[in-house]
């Protein structure tokens, strides 16, 4: 005879409030990245005199870090530009950049809120929180994929509407692959152990 699955919370008060905690923390967040999105948006809409960060790769540039304020030789590894507008396509680019960011964050913080609901009410391992768990992963995944992506558009097309295309947008830098790796990978691992958990859990159950 099968057991009835526990309905009480497991979670002691500590952990609750943890949890608690962590479900103010990821609405604050949401909030935040509509906003900086919202505000990124808004003032990039005018395409005027727009800030872009921008990557570089072996770019030397001059600071004045030398005595009395001279001239010393660096290697960029990154900066903002300002570029007086925007090609269509990088305008566009970044209007998708900062609205997928923040669908991306809104996605994910409501997917771990759903998780965090669910072991509030003492289920940990189920197939519906495996699912969570996975979509949240896939979606993380695509937006560590797809923001850079589109972000480097807009640097490029910055870089090459300044220097009237005589810079080689080879120098700025792609999307970072051990990154989106060890994304991947922690994605993967935190799926399979809720989908082991819920299965373990279910052959438990079954010998009660």
């Amino acid at each position: 005879m099968t057991s009835p699955r526990p309905t009480s919370p497991v979670l002691s008060r500590g952990d609750a409030a943890s949890f608690w905690f962590f479900v103010v923390a990821g609405v604050a967040i949401a909030i935040w990245a509509v906003v900086r999105s919202v505000a990124n948006i808004a003032a990039a809409a005018p395409n005027q005199n727009v800030r872009v960060v921008t990557p570089f790769v072996d770019t030397v540039a001059q600071a004045p870090l030398g005595p009395g304020g001279s001239a010393v030789t660096i290697e960029l590894t990154g900066g903002v530009v300002t570029a007086p507008s925007l090609p269509a396509a990088s305008l566009w680019a970044l209007f998708i950049a900062e609205g997928l960011f923040a669908v991306v964050v809104v996605t994910v913080v409501t997917l771990l809120l759903l998780l965090t609901s669910s072991i509030l009410r003492g289920r940990i391992f189920s197939r519906r929180n495996t699912a969570l768990v996975s979509t949240a992963g896939v979606v993380t995944l695509v937006g560590a994929a797809g923001v850079p992506f589109f972000q480097n558009m807009v640097a490029n097309g910055a870089i090459a509407w300044i220097s009237e295309r005589t810079v080689d947008r080879g120098t700025v830098q792609l999307i970072d692959l051990p990154s989106l790796i060890g994304i991947a990978f922690v994605a993967g691992l935190a799926g399979t152990a809720f989908a082991v958990g819920d299965r373990l859990q279910r052959d438990t159950e079954g010998l009660v």
